[in-house]
Order: C-alpha cells, then sequence, then structure tokens
C-alpha cells in the first residue's frame, strides 16, 4: 500500500492557453494549449511522485473528458485508481492574457453525484488495506455530495488510525472542521469565511490559524498567505516562511497544491515541521515557474529550496 493516497472526488480535465488579450465579443485566438490531469488530490499526488514519494490517487471521473484524465495520469507514471461514474468529468479552462500578463480561470461545478457513487467512495476510503501513513482529500465537492462529506471522511479515518490531511473551502471544510483532522491545509480567504473574521492584520490570521489546532480541528494548519509567503502552526510551535520572490508569469494554476504536496513528500520522510514549511513553500513557488497547469518540477523545487528560510513566530 502506498505510503499516502490521494483523494479527489471532483477531479478535472485542466486546460491552459494564451491569447493575445482578453476581451468580450470577439474571437480569442488561442495558442500553447495544454492538457493536464487536475483537481486537488489528482495535482497533490503529481507532486508528490514527481518528488519520489510513494503514493497513489483515487478519484472519480466519467466521460470521455474522464478517459482522457485517466490517460494523462498514466502517461506520467503517477499510480491511479478510477472510480467510474456515470456524469462526465469536467474540463476547467486557464487563459493567460499576454497583453496584462494576467491570468482568467474558468473553473466547472462537476457532474452530479448520485448518492451511490458518494457512498461507494466513502467505503472505498474506509476499506484500503493495509492503511496508508496519510490519506489527502483534496478539492471541491461535486454537485450531490453531501456537504459533510468530508467530514464522514476524517471519521474514517480517525476510525482507521490514519492521519487525514484537507483542502478545501467552504461549508465541506467546516464541517470537517467539526470531525477534526491530522491536516489542513487553508488559504487566507478560506480561513476568513471559516471563522468569520476580517483578519486584516497577519497577526491575526496566525491566531485564527493556531486557534484551529488549541480547539482540535486540526493537529497542523498550514495557511498560505499568498506573496506574504506561508505559516505552519503546531501544538507545538508555529513557523512563517516568507515567499520565495518569483514572479508568476506563466500562471499560478496549482501552486497551493504543490505547496501540499512539498510539505507532505517532508512529512512523511519524517522532516520537523519547520523543514516540512521549507518543502513546501519551496514547492508552491517552484509551481509557478512552470507553464499553464504543468505544476512544478523536482528539480525547481531543489533549487528553491536554498532560498526558503523559516522561522519561529510563537509556541502555543
Amino acid at each position: 500500500m502506498s505510503a499516502i493516497r490521494t483523494l479527489t472526488p471532483n477531479p478535472a480535465l485542466d486546460l491552459s492557453a494564451r491569447t493575445a488579450k482578453v476581451e468580450p465579443t470577439h474571437k480569442l485566438r488561442c495558442s500553447d494549449l495544454q492538457r493536464h490531469a487536475g483537481g486537488g488530490g489528482i495535482n497533490v499526488a503529481r507532486m508528490l511522485h514527481r518528488l519520489g514519494v510513494d503514493v497513489r490517487a483515487h478519484y472519480l471521473a466519467g466521460g470521455v473528458a474522464g478517459a482522457q484524465l485517466t490517460a494523462l495520469l498514466a502517461q506520467e507514471g503517477v499510480p491511479a485508481q478510477c472510480q467510474p461514474i456515470a456524469g462526465e468529468t469536467r474540463e476547467n479552462l486557464s487563459v493567460l492574457d499576454k497583453a496584462s500578463g494576467q491570468e482568467f480561470r474558468f473553473v466547472m461545478p462537476g457532474p452530479q453525484l448520485a448518492q451511490q457513487e458518494w457512498q461507494t467512495c466513502l467505503s472505498a476510503m474506509a476499506s484500503l488495506h493495509p492503511a496508508p501513513q496519510w490519506l489527502v482529500a483534496s478539492g471541491s465537492l461535486p454537485p450531490g455530495a453531501p456537504d459533510d462529506f468530508y467530514a464522514r471522511l476524517a471519521r474514517q479515518a480517525q476510525n482507521a488510525g490514519v492521519a487525514l490531511a484537507l483542502d478545501t473551502s467552504g461549508a465541506a471544510l467546516a464541517h470537517a472542521m467539526d470531525a477534526g483532522v491530522a491536516l489542513v491545509k487553508p488559504s487566507l480567504g478560506e480561513l476568513r469565511s471559516l471563522t468569520g473574521l476580517p483578519l486584516a492584520e497577519q497577526h491575526e490570521a496566525i491566531a485564527a490559524a493556531t486557534a484551529l489546532v488549541q480547539r482540535g480541528a486540526a493537529h497542523m494548519v498550514a495557511l498560505s498567505l499568498g506573496a506574504e509567503g506561508a505559516v505552519l502552526a503546531t501544538a507545538h510551535g508555529v513557523w512563517q516562511a516568507p515567499a520565495v520572490p518569483v514572479t508568476a508569469a506563466q500562471g499560478t494554476t496549482g501552486a497551493g497544491d504543490c505547496f501540499l504536496g512539498g510539505l507532505l513528500a517532508a512529512l512523511v520522510r519524517g522532516k520537523t515541521p519547520p523543514e516540512a514549511l521549507r518543502w513546501a513553500t519551496a514547492a508552491g513557488a517552484a509551481s509557478l515557474l512552470a507553464s499553464g497547469t504543468a505544476l512544478a518540477s523536482a528539480a525547481d523545487v531543489g533549487k528553491l529550496l536554498v532560498q526558503v528560510m523559516v522561522s519561529p513566530v510563537a509556541a502555543i
């Protein structure tokens, strides 16, 4: 069994392209079209695989786009297991406006899941044997899946003694925090939505992250702060890493997934929390060097690793 198993209930066939300028009504002639298997857990698995970690991606997919997604994962050599569904896997589109350098991301909702389909997924995760060291649940929930899907998964993981890492948002995140997870990776916006607080100052965001640890919602909180870097809060302390100065000229798709992949790659290898934050920050920054939805390369992660500075913030 893989050291890490990822779960993506709502994967996507990610398309990325470039156009001279994004403007209304005109036909926007695109170039440099790329297709990649996407969705939170799939991207995390792709990153972990590149970093040499034993990982297997589990995902729900169907239709022509689902078949393409499966083929792309196979081409990349990522160990994977597809749970077939009746609906057509979604396609997302990312377009880089060459005139402004801005990226426009069009994200679709995904196929409607039948009750039997999401229940089958939960049953499959409950019956993993031998159990993985980490289970990573990442991405949005597709229509039809209940808001407490990840909360149910969290309780299953606790019963099996499996560490669950979660990266999601909205009601799905709120329900899962009530159940408790080993690791959660919110963005600043997601943490604001979760807490209902403005978190205008960095120290307020750090306090909110540590509060999640203190109330038992998560053993570790990896808070991404965008251009301000990232924070990792645990029961033993809080560490901060400023962002590596990399220009996101190629787009930002997958940066958070690469961040989580780098973090887990370090943790599964027994690295300390501050060292894990260093790997996460390097991986997230390295993704900005990749075009479209290609994600970070292991070589770029290694190059940026030496530039990441991690320092303690406070003890809880």
